[in-house]
């Protein structure tokens, strides 16, 4: 097993696969196809997620990036043993503090979730989810509060 991201480990294969991934960025299909293949190989691995919801959004691929994004919280959530849905998840649900777990890893996908949604022109959805992650790392641990300054900044503008 080696280390790729924050999010963990992943068998050498798939991280083998990520890498290659990255460095076939400007090759969409290419790239595409490779972290496809990592999902494959490794269905529960969060590195491959962070990847995958990581490289649609800076494709511009904003629905893939959403669908990727909550594939990641719903993973997360299953390997971490509490609701995927965040809508009812509260400060007790779980220890969100750990850095190295599945908890930590479903509030970054949530932030993410926030931009994606900010993106595709979705202010209230975006600030719905920010509230909640607002409530879950009020130690603003994954840096939402940066997502949620780029929202005032976009309703201000």
């Amino acid at each position: 097993m080696r280390e790729v991201f924050f999010a963990g480990d992943v068998p050498p294969k798939v991280g083998g696969l990520l890498e290659e991934a990255m460095s076939a960025y400007s090759d969409t299909a290419r790239a595409e196809a490779l972290l496809q293949q990592a999902r494959q190989e490794a269905p529960e691995a969060l590195p491959v997620y962070f990847s995958l919801y990581k490289f649609y959004f800076y494709k511009g691929r904003l629905a893939d990036a959403e669908e990727a994004a909550r594939s990641a919280l719903k993973t997360a959530a299953r390997l971490g043993g509490f609701p995927e849905s965040y809508a009812s998840l509260t400060p007790e649900t779980t220890d969100w503090t750990r850095h190295d777990s599945p908890q930590h890893f479903y509030l970054f996908s949530l932030k993410a979730l926030a931009f994606i949604r900010l993106r595709q022109g979705d202010s209230r959805g975006c600030e719905e989810i920010l509230g909640k992650l607002r409530e879950l790392d009020s130690a603003d641990t994954v840096g939402g509060s940066v997502i949620g300054a780029i929202a005032a900044g976009a309703a201000a503008a």
